[in-house]
């Protein structure tokens, strides 16, 4: 099941949204689900919580992972989002799945017990429908997915009003905002190696975060629009290359708008893999889950700015 998702919904009013995630960590060949008891409650859920005004629900759910548990996490695939009805409104939360990475927990106001279970019996402890629900949907394709991340390029003016090289084009104001909100959502994914295609707005989408990583940017002048038109099939080996690459390492890409909807056509009617519909607005995110270069799963963030949200 491949989702699209705005990364920071609107709270109108009632509507409360929060997030959360699926926190599990291998213990041997055995994976282990990390549950939180809350005394409050007396009951056995998901870690999750509220989102802070000017926060995208990426970081929302990391930083209540976070603090419910102890655990820092990279995040894997979105999961699904589940609705309820409270006396003050109606709540959605969006939860991911997230692998523990550090950390260890302590008793706090919210959870005064983080207890790990096998799959089946986090299933039979857990309090809510919903949360079996979450649980379910985070069984229904292997753990060992390795994510890549596809970027296109943030916002860079218009190309009619740019005198001169249509490569050498910089981001605008609000694309280097754009990109410095890319640092915490390609940080929450554990991205580690950065590559752009050869076009000066590309670099510049992924230069923040090549600094907060202290690693440089490879340069992939197949996946620039000229290149992707004249010839596809060199693109398309280069991104298949890179998501078939078994080391363990998180990569994001930037490219351009003329290659990334095309790219994933061909690739998504490949491997028989449907993706959500999106209107891949400059500055948005494809996290793709692939094994052995064949894709298996894709979400969409329309946006790494919190307040840009349908």
């Amino acid at each position: 099941m491949s989702k699209t998702h705005t990364d920071s919904p609107k709270n109108n009013g009632r509507t409360i949204w929060a997030a959360g995630g699926v926190l599990w960590r291998r213990d041997g060949e055995a994976v282990r689900i990390g549950l939180v008891h809350r005394p409050r409650y007396d009951d056995w859920t998901l870690p999750k919580g509220k989102q802070d005004p000017g926060e995208t629900l990426i970081a929302t759910a990391v930083r209540e992972l976070a603090e419910e548990t102890g655990h820092a996490v990279r995040l894997g695939r979105h999961l699904t989002k589940v609705s309820y009805d409270l006396a003050n409104g109606r709540k959605h939360v969006r939860y991911w799945s997230a692998e523990a990475v550090g950390g260890e927990f302590e008793p706090n106001h919210e959870v005064d017990v983080l207890e790990w279970f096998d799959i089946e019996s986090a299933q039979a402890r857990l309090s809510y429908r919903l949360d079996r629900k979450v649980l379910h949907e985070f069984t229904r394709l292997p753990l060992d997915l390795t994510p890549l991340l596809l970027v296109r390029h943030a916002m860079a003016g218009r190309r009619s009003r740019y005198k001169g090289d249509d490569r050498t084009r910089p981001l605008d104001k609000t694309g280097r905002r754009q990109a410095q909100a890319l640092v915490p959502i390609l940080s929450a994914f554990g991205v580690s190696a950065l590559s752009a295609a050869d076009r000066v707005r590309c670099v510049q989408t992924l230069e923040p975060a090549a600094a907060a990583l202290g690693v440089g940017i490879g340069s992939e002048p197949t996946l620039s629009e000229e290149a992707y038109r004249d010839e596809p099939g060199p693109g398309r080996d280069r991104i298949v290359e890179l998501a078939g690459t078994d080391d363990g390492v998180v990569r994001a890409v930037c490219s351009q708008g003329k290659v990334i909807p095309p790219l994933l056509d061909w690739w998504s009617e490949r491997d028989g893999v449907t993706v959500p519909a999106a209107r891949n607005r400059k500055g948005s995110i494809w996290v793709l889950f692939t094994s052995g270069g064949r894709l298996q799963a894709a979400d969409h963030i329309e946006s790494p700015l919190p307040h840009e949200a349908d």
